[in-house]
């Protein structure tokens, strides 16, 4: 596959400005807006959040949402019309391994798409692995499906940002 659109990659920690960053990259695109979320509302913190994010993008945007299946949705909404945020690819891990599904499967899936993506493709994550090694197996796991999911998205994308304290520090592209 060919990829004609650009892939941005975002990421950092907890409260880093994420989200803010990437919905500015779309604005600025100038494209059709569509949101992908890949959280879900197990509880009311997490409503919450949901309702507050919604909030915050405000109106102009189609929104999606997948728990599991995100390469099949990018391909559905793929056109060269859009801009695609997707927040966030931790969501999307944690919700596979709840699932109990090949983690690597579906990343080689993304990564699939990803090379044939025409949209504009804003992708968002959680950095993980800066901190301690965590001490029970299930939350190891998560770490290292989220590295090995962070590293071949960076590969793959034209830019990759950190970001912290609110500020971008471009780290590819």
């Amino acid at each position: 596959m060919t990829r004609h659109g650009h892939v941005s990659f975002v990421l950092g920690g907890a409260r880093s400005g994420k989200s803010g960053f990437a919905e500015r990259l779309a604005l600025e695109s100038g494209l059709d807006r569509h949101y992908v979320a890949t959280g879900q509302p197990f509880d009311d913190e997490m409503r919450l959040r949901i309702m507050q994010h919604q909030a915050d993008r405000g109106a102009g945007w189609t929104t999606h949402e997948t728990a599991v299946d995100l390469a099949p949705l990018l391909g559905q909404i793929d056109s060269p019309s859009r801009v695609i945020v997707v927040d966030c690819l931790t969501l999307w891990v944690t919700n596979l391994m709840m699932e109990e599904m090949d983690i690597g499967q579906a990343t080689d899936a993304i990564v699939h798409v990803l090379s044939g993506c025409s949209a504009r493709l804003v992708l968002v994550s959680n950095e993980v692995g800066m901190g301690i090694v965590p001490d029970n197996r299930m939350a190891r796991e998560f770490r290292d499906h989220a590295g090995r999911l962070h590293q071949r998205i960076a590969a793959e994308a034209d830019e990759v940002i950190f970001m912290a304290a609110g500020l971008p520090l471009k780290m590819k592209g």
